[in-house]
């Protein structure tokens, strides 16, 4: 393969390990290893932390690799934010690969060949090799464009991650300006969904773990697509007591078990132009996302309720300082 791969590990040797074997058939000319630090209140891990970074000893094709190990924990916001970010200092394009996503053979020359192809196009964020309506959705193409940005194995460009602002500082005034409603495709539940999970996101940015929350709002504010392929090329292998990650529990979800990865087929069929794919969208809001009329009635309808109740309290307590 001709692209450089950056892998981000933590203290997972299982899951490593098998990540590791996937890149070591593929034989990228350069890998860069980002390991976040042990955390001080789990003493084993020191162990498995330093089990992990050995990972680098198996390198035995031709390869030139590069480390970033922290002796400090950044945790799961911003190590790999500054994974990520040290990698692309050093490339100008390439693929990045978590502790736990799995890819198959033909992942790695989908990136390869896309990454080509939509180097210059500005309107092209994120080649995401992960699938999760596989199932539901079987285009012509061999893929397609979307609004999402999927981060279970994917890649992209300098061009595009200098764009990233983990802060969101843009988002109050994209959100107050129609932001959410010239991307929704008229989708009330889409809005609502989004701007409840980016302002948790924005107005308590101390205290959230996660960083591709702002990824994909830098995606949407700078107007940039996300690629995903016609088959899942990713297993997640992050889910189980045994590969148990931060943000992923022991029950595998229905839309993951009804993704299973399959080779795609080349040369690639590419589509004719670059556009959304609106059917697509709205089967990974409903399926993946689980944004339903439903859910959104539900959840306004619980609002209220509880707006209600804030008001009678409000009411109670005038009424009785009078």
């Amino acid at each position: 393969m001709k692209s450089s791969i950056l892998l981000l590990v933590f203290n997972r040797p299982h899951t490593t390990l098998q990540v590791f074997e996937s890149i070591r058939r593929a034989r990228p000319p350069r890998l860069y290893v980002a390991a976040d630090g042990p955390r001080r209140n789990v003493p084993d891990d020191i162990r498995l932390c330093a089990e992990v970074r050995k990972v680098i000893n198996l390198v035995d094709w031709p390869c030139e690799i590069k480390t970033l190990f922290s002796d400090d924990n950044l945790g799961c916001k911003f190590g790999p934010i500054k994974g990520i970010s040290w990698f692309f200092e050093n490339e100008e394009e390439g693929i990045v690969l978590e502790d736990d996503v799995l890819p198959i053979s033909t992942f790695f020359t989908y990136c390869d060949e896309l990454l080509e192809r939509y180097r210059e196009n500005q309107h092209v964020g994120v080649i995401s090799g992960c699938n999760l309506i596989s199932r539901q959705f079987c285009p012509e193409t061999s893929y397609f464009f979307t609004r999402y940005n999927q981060i279970w194995g994917w890649a992209s460009w300098r061009r595009a991650w200098s764009k990233y602002d983990h802060s969101m500082s843009a988002w109050p005034s994209w959100r107050d300006q129609g932001g959410l409603e010239s991307i929704s495709s008229g989708s009330k539940v889409f809005e609502y969904y989004w701007k409840r999970l980016f302002d948790a996101t924005y107005y308590n940015s101390k205290n959230v773990t996660w960083w591709d929350y702002q990824w994909a709002f830098s995606c949407w504010f700078h107007g940039m697509l996300g690629v995903q392929p016609k088959t899942n090329q990713i297993t997640n292998i992050g889910f189980g007591e045994e590969g148990k990650g931060t943000h992923t529990t022991a029950k595998i979800p229905k839309y993951v078990l009804d993704s299973s990865p399959r080779p795609l087929i080349f040369p690639l069929n590419h589509p004719e132009e670059i556009a959304r794919h609106f059917l697509a969208e709205a089967l990974i809001d409903k399926h993946v996302f689980t944004m339903t009329l439903r859910w959104y009635l539900l959840k306004r309808a619980r609002n209220s309720v509880l707006i209600s109740s804030v008001l009678r309290a409000l009411k109670n307590i005038a009424n009785f300082s009078m």
